[in-house]
């Protein structure tokens, strides 16, 4: 029976790691044997840069882990190595630069996947790696409300360019003929004969 101290210490890291699958929107499940140092720290720089929290995990702890979280499902992807993949910002970052890095490493392998705490399948990760960069996204997003704006803004000013100019074409016109009184308006200056 192992002593108390390794008991608190695997609870601790227990109740981190549910803490870490509670604050994270998604996560991928992978097996990396057969990946060469280089390859994992390749990986894990790619991770790194995407935001992405990357660890090895213990089988029985994340099975404690994810049944407190109420993610059971996962429990029949927890076997062989095990690593965890989480971002607590980026739904899509996880399983892009995995499913990405498997491509060209094919001693990586996706196991399973969560998204806001449900489980998803190897095809579900692979459609969520599909999805843009949440940057991406958002700049596709400001650039389609840009364009009508942009397009009004050109508009208008056309306008203004094309008025202005027939603003001075006309104006000498106006200045050239004569400006005439209307007729009632002579007939009451002129005096009236006597």
């Amino acid at each position: 029976m192992p002593s108390e101290k390794v008991l608190e210490n695997k609870k601790a890291i227990v109740a981190q790691l549910a803490e870490r699958l509670k604050g994270s929107q998604a996560g991928v499940l992978a097996d990396y044997r057969g990946l060469t140092v280089e390859q994992d720290t390749a990986l894990r720089v790619k991770l790194r840069e995407a935001g992405v929290d990357y660890t090895v995990v213990k089988n029985n702890l994340t099975r404690f882990a994810v049944n407190e979280v109420g993610m059971s499902e996962l429990d029949a992807y927890l076997k062989g190595p095990t690593a965890l993949a989480t971002s607590a910002d980026d739904v899509v970052a996880p399983a892009k630069v995995l499913v990405e890095f498997a491509k060209e490493n094919e001693a990586l392998e996706i196991k399973a996947g969560f998204v806001d705490g449900k489980v998803i399948d190897v095809d579900e990760v692979k459609v969520y790696a599909a999805i843009p960069t949440k940057d991406v996204l958002i700049a596709k997003m400001l650039g389609s409300l840009q364009s009508p704006i942009s397009a009004l803004a050109r508009t208008l000013q056309a306008i203004v360019d094309n008025g202005g100019a027939a603003e001075k074409e006309e104006a000498p016109a106006e200045e050239a003929a004569p400006v005439e009184a209307p007729a009632e308006a002579a007939a009451e200056e002129t005096p009236a004969a006597e």
